[in-house]
């Protein structure tokens, strides 16, 4: 049980403390809400979570790389109230047998991976086709009766998309969903930012510090190495949450899996997991930019070398090398992309069916939509989120 809390009774528990559950936690708080954020992990932060590496003193994001980016202006404004942005540009290459090549793909890509000549012909064919500075997707030129085009798409979805996208979900190109493979975009220009949103960086001094600033707010409790789930209950018999073994009439959002609410009676929903292997290097740097690909070869999936993403100087370097599984709770792994098919996706519909009888419970966020969300996206449907809580819950203010 908590002792010694802020609150006698909060108005709102927030049951995680990354991107979702603190930006609630401060817009909430903002408005009068006095806001209880319950987090499992010893940190605040969730996976954007970083901190300086121990034998460098550079730092790196614990739970893989984030790379802030947005064409969301009032997302953008919302969080520079607590970051500077280091301007930092987000540069991808993959490691296609030794040699290097932009992803995404893009007209330089196409003189590394044929003769000049071919190249040339491939370029004049696809501005003519498609225009300049425009996107075409993988699916499109597979699609085409052009001999050489699709020739293109074929090569493209060979070495950058098929063995990357098995090693990532453990299925074959054709048995994830297809809108995925039409999302694979080959750009049409030399644009070789991985990004092309107006606003992109990282926190100067950390996303850590992001959150700390986030949370320093009078109407903010925030308790760690917590489990909500051992405090909040919900009751089968009269649909009402019981917080610390008294009913509660304040709202609960949760930003966890939805499953693990109804101790996954139904069945757990999948989610793909990660390992990491982190190692220091003695030189300055690894390799020529922030993220490296592996699609062709390598058990795992990409390298990361935070130097170029932080801008910090030291004469070591500290690399992060990827590999995807599924995702099992009984051994403790961390749920990080929703595996979506059919099957999973009637699954989550049945269990939202289920605690929508419970008027006060709010499901936010990746895990807890079951759904992929970019940093920006999370933030914005944390703050909309917001504005409906407050809406249907604290209308004439909060219950202080």
């Amino acid at each position: 049980m908590i002792s010694m809390r802020k609150f006698r009774t909060p108005d709102a528990v927030i049951a995680g403390a990354g991107f979702s559950g603190m930006t609630l936690a401060r817009a909430l708080a903002e408005k009068g809400v006095k806001v209880l954020v319950l987090e499992k992990r010893s940190h605040i932060a969730g996976n954007a979570y970083d901190e300086k590496d121990e034998q460098t003193g550079l730092t790196v994001h614990r739970y893989g790389p984030h790379i802030f980016h947005t064409r969301d202006k009032a997302v953008f404004d919302f969080l520079s109230r607590f970051t500077d942005w280091n301007g930092y540009e987000h540069k991808v290459l993959a490691n296609i047998y030794g040699k290097f090549m932009p992803v995404p793909f893009n007209l330089d890509s196409l003189y590394l991976a044929f003769p000049e000549t071919k190249a040339k012909a491939l370029e004049q064919k696809l501005l003519a086709r498609y225009g300049e500075n425009t996107n075409v997707s993988i699916l499109e030129l597979l699609k085409t009766d052009d001999c050489a085009l699709h020739e293109l798409g074929s090569y493209i979805y060979r070495n950058i998309f098929e063995t990357y996208t098995v090693k990532q979900w453990d299925k074959k190109p054709e048995d994830i969903d297809p809108a995925t493979t039409a999302r694979v975009p080959i750009r049409l220009s030399r644009d070789d930012r991985y990004f092309t949103d107006p606003y992109q960086g990282l926190p100067t001094d950390g996303y850590t510090p992001l959150f700390c600033r986030m949370a320093d707010h009078e109407n903010i409790e925030i308790h760690t190495k917590t489990d909500a789930l051992s405090l909040m209950r919900l009751s089968e018999s009269d649909k009402k949450l019981y917080f610390d073994g008294q009913p509660f009439c304040g709202v609960f959002v949760y930003t966890g899996v939805p499953d693990a609410l109804l101790d996954r009676r139904c069945g757990a929903l999948p989610y793909r997991s990660l390992d990491f292997s982190f190692e220091v290097q003695n030189t300055e740097f690894f390799q020529p930019c922030g993220t490296v690909n592996y699609t062709v070869d390598k058990d795992y999936t990409r390298i990361t070398e935070f130097k170029h993403m932080t801008l910090e100087k030291s004469p070591r370097t500290v690399i992060l090398k990827e590999y995807s599984k599924n995702c099992d709770f009984a051994r403790g792994d961390i749920p990080y992309y929703p595996i979506l098919s059919p099957e999973s996706t009637a699954l989550f519909e049945k269990y939202t069916a289920a605690l929508a009888a419970y008027k006060n419970l709010y499901l936010i966020g990746r895990l807890a939509e079951y759904r992929y969300y970019n940093m920006d996206a999370a933030v914005s449907r944390a703050l909309a989120a917001a504005d409906e809580i407050l809406a249907a819950h604290f209308a004439c203010g909060a219950s202080v």
